[in-house]
């Protein structure tokens, strides 16, 4: 509708402006350096028309080898994109091998070759050719030196997917010296600490990790208390487990795992009456089942006196399957034979456990019943393999020795 409307309003003009010209066609007059040129205006104006069609002409010559190159250029992009594109199909489809070789020739007429060399080396990597995909990054580095992060961060993963731990720190230590606190960097050192069991290092780079922001608090608060509770597990002497507690921080002190490794390290260590002390305190403020199974472990001043109190809490839970086990323990430990076995008995009725398990075949043993012994132990050892129980204590045979 407006082309038509621009077509006639053309027409018109023109029809307009030429039959004023064949009318009076006008005189032009140009005086130049003593030389003097006369026309008419139909003729000058023709005359700048066909200057500007040749400049327009000799312009669009010059321009054409840059335009063919472009065209050629974009044609090879989109030839090589489509290779990247039916490789990386390949690779996803589980056509390691194949999809690697799309991905080399793709790289070839690649004007940014880095994806399909990185990518590359992920297909390598997925065939178990650690070689070759060792190969195609230092080919990703040569070609783009300025990508350094990106590719030892790539090789990092691979290197950590592996389980190859020395190649990974080194890697990453690289990094470091490139770019300290490298966000994602310090995440991939994180989870190579954690691996390693390297609580020590792990402590010391958990401030960064906090700081950058890029680790889930989840998996921060995780770490954390698995460093304190080894360190707990690690400590040399009573007085060292409390120091080492009083560096857990206050929001992590009612951790379940945390309270189990600090209560098994003073009774490791021997500081039964603070044990006592503390887990009695804690046990009233909040009714806990794994506290009071570690209520059992401990060899307080008085057995008889830690025994009254678990059967003065079996009034008020009759049937806690964790009571009953730490009274049984407390009852061997006075050497309430009979009391102690009716306690396991129940215990075993109502929840058993390994744990239960292997308490009974002590008090067995003790009893002289050693087939009934054994067959307790077998019992215990049966389901802790089938791993129904998951409220045992940690290192509880290390414990009770």
């Amino acid at each position: 509708m407006k082309f038509g409307l621009i077509v006639v309003v053309v027409a018109l003009v023109t029809t307009f402006v030429a039959h004023q010209f064949i009318e009076d066609p006008g005189y032009v007059l140009i005086s130049l350096g003593g030389h003097t040129i006369r026309t008419s205006v139909p003729v000058l104006l023709f005359g700048i028309a066909t200057l500007i069609a040749l400049l327009w002409g000799v312009r669009q010559i010059w321009l054409a080898p840059r335009r063919l190159g472009q065209a050629y250029g974009r044609g090879r992009a989109e030839r090589s994109g489509k290779k990247l594109t039916a490789g990386m199909i390949e690779v996803a489809e589980g056509n390691y091998a194949r999809g690697e070789k799309m991905l080399a020739r793709a790289a070839a007429s690649s004007n940014a070759p880095l994806f399909n060399y990185l990518q590359a080396a992920r297909a390598a990597h997925l065939q178990g050719r650690d070689e070759r995909r060792d190969e195609w990054l230092k080919l990703a580095y040569d070609e783009t030196p300025e990508a350094t992060n990106a590719v030892l961060l790539t090789q990092a993963e691979f290197q950590l997917d592996r389980g190859q731990h020395e190649l990974a720190l080194a890697t990453l230590r690289r990094i470091e010296e490139n770019s300290r606190d490298h966000s994602y960097a310090l995440d991939l050192l994180g989870r190579l600490y954690y691996e390693l069991e390297d609580w020590p290092q792990l402590e010391e780079l958990l401030p960064r990790l906090e700081k950058q922001g890029r680790v889930k608090p989840e998996k921060l608060r995780t770490w954390r208390i698995r460093v304190h509770a080894e360190q707990l597990g690690a400590a040399g002497d009573g007085d060292a487990v409390i120091d080492e507690w009083q560096r857990v921080p206050r929001k992590l002190r009612n951790d379940p795992d945390l309270l189990d490794a600090y209560y098994l390290a003073l009774i490791r260590t021997g500081r039964h009456s603070k044990a006592e002390k503390d887990l009695v305190a804690a046990i009233r403020s909040g009714w806990s089942g794994p506290l009071v199974r570690l209520y059992g472990l401990v060899e307080g001043d008085d057995a008889s006196a830690q025994l009254k109190r678990a059967e003065d809490w079996l009034r008020q839970r009759p049937e806690d399957p964790d009571l009953l086990l730490t009274a049984a323990r407390l009852c061997l430990r006075n050497e309430l034979w009979g009391k102690a076995r009716s306690y396991l008995e129940s215990v075993l009725s109502v929840r058993p456990t390994p744990d239960a398990y292997h308490v009974y075949g002590r008090l067995l043993t003790q009893l002289g019943e050693s087939d009934a012994a054994a067959a307790a132990y077998r019992d215990g050892l049966d389901l802790a393999a089938t791993g129904p129980d998951t409220t045992a204590i940690p290192h509880l045979e290390d414990v009770e020795g």
